[in-house]
């Protein structure tokens, strides 16, 4: 059976999505066009023999409508003949993108393939692809689920309260992913993923949400962000204890990998980074939402024959600091094994570029470690979770 290998990885600087932050005045197809451009140049592969460009992206609409990936990779003035798709699985949508491509490659399918994603939430804010009075849902979600769906962040408050985290666990989970963000910056771990940006202010070359100084008496001192008393009423477990400090950001960013057969990186002298070994992609509780990562989890890890004690490295989403502390709770997962170079809290969560950022930054630490197997895994709206199990190569 062929394999499929990731031979390049790369990413942006991540932006703060709001007017004003780094990237703001990039537009979504350049962001993700000069990603992909260099992708292609730190490979040196031929981009007309790339059979197709596979992106995730979240809110498609806007600037980031009509297959912002063809676009993207248009713009990089990369051949016309390779065809591009854009896809939407929420947070996942680029850790899909990845499964796609390599499941692709594995059927025969495909040779060679870029996975990547991009979000400009600066420019495209979230829920700007459902206008004001539409209903995404329909009368039979309505009435499958008679309370009613509920956002995220009280999804969040669920999570804490059903895995009894505390305020103070969150906050100096929090402040950890900003320190070890931070101190990764500050020793150039992440110079071999990250590409620079060219913007109309300048180059932009690390990452803006990062803030070295974040204690957890700092973050103490933030309101929670949903509280809300109908919610309350609804759900009284609830302790609204998620604020904006121990939640990801809004941010800009893209991302990109290089797939190719086994057969084929050895055939054009690629050296491969690491083997994609397993996958798996899960349904969960819409209204907890955010604990699919625990049931994907245990699927990949069947899939691939593993145990929880196998993994050298995980990267689990910090979409919120629920969601990493119920999966270590639950899991028994070595904490020091979990986002070394922080995450999505501290380094930023452009929605649809995510996935591929968190593989671009696993595929490198386990290169730089020396680790042998890794795992990814994101929770996405809807009660979706994706996992992936990588092995090193190298």
């Amino acid at each position: 059976m062929r394999d499929a290998v990731i031979v390049e990885a790369v990413r942006t600087p991540i932006g703060r999505g709001k007017p004003g932050g780094a990237l703001s005045a990039v537009h979504p197809v350049d962001l993700l066009a000069q990603t992909l451009r260099a992708l292609v140049d730190r490979s040196g592969v031929e981009p007309a023999l790339v059979d197709d460009v596979i992106g995730g992206c979240v809110d498609q609409v806007g600037e980031q409508a009509m297959n912002t990936t063809r676009y993207a990779w248009l713009s990089a003035g990369l051949p016309e003949t390779v065809p591009a798709t854009t896809v939407d699985r929420q947070c996942g949508s680029s850790q899909q993108a990845v499964h796609f491509a390599a499941q692709g490659v594995l059927a025969g399918a495909y040779d060679l393939v870029v996975a990547c994603g991009i979000e400009s939430m600066s420019r495209v804010p979230m829920w700007s692809n459902v206008p004001p009075g539409a209903d995404p849902f329909g009368a039979a979600i309505a009435a499958r689920y008679p309370g009613g769906l509920v956002p995220q962040g009280v999804s969040a408050e669920l999570v804490a309260a059903r895995w009894a985290l505390s305020r103070e666990e969150m906050d100096a989970f929090a402040a950890g992913s900003h320190a070890k963000a931070a101190r990764a910056h500050a020793d150039g771990l992440f110079d071999a993923e990250l590409v620079p940006v060219t913007t109309p202010g300048g180059t932009v070359t690390t990452d803006e949400s990062v803030r070295p100084g974040t204690t957890p008496e700092i973050l103490a001192g933030l309101r929670p962000s949903f509280a809300d008393p109908g919610f309350a009423a609804r759900f009284p477990s609830i302790t609204w204890s998620v604020t904006a400090g121990n939640s990801s950001p809004i941010n800009d960013g893209a991302s990109a990998v290089l797939i190719a057969g086994g057969d084929t990186a050895a055939r054009l002298g690629l050296r491969p980074l690491a083997r994609l070994h397993s996958f798996a992609v899960t349904g969960s509780d819409p209204l907890l939402m955010l604990t699919g990562v625990l049931p994907a989890t245990e699927k990949v890890l069947r899939r691939a024959g593993l145990t929880l004690p196998d993994i050298d490295l995980f990267e689990v989403n910090e979409a919120f600091a629920a969601v990493p502390l119920a999966w270590l709770r639950e899991t028994g997962a070595d904490p020091a094994r979990l986002n070394v170079g922080g995450g999505a809290i501290a380094l930023g969560h452009p929605l649809g570029a995510s996935g591929t950022r968190l593989m671009t930054t696993l595929v490198h630490t386990m290169r730089r470690r020396g680790s042998r197997y890794a795992l990814q895994t994101m929770c996405e709206a809807g009660g979706l979770a994706n996992a992936t199990v990588l092995e090193s190569l190298v």
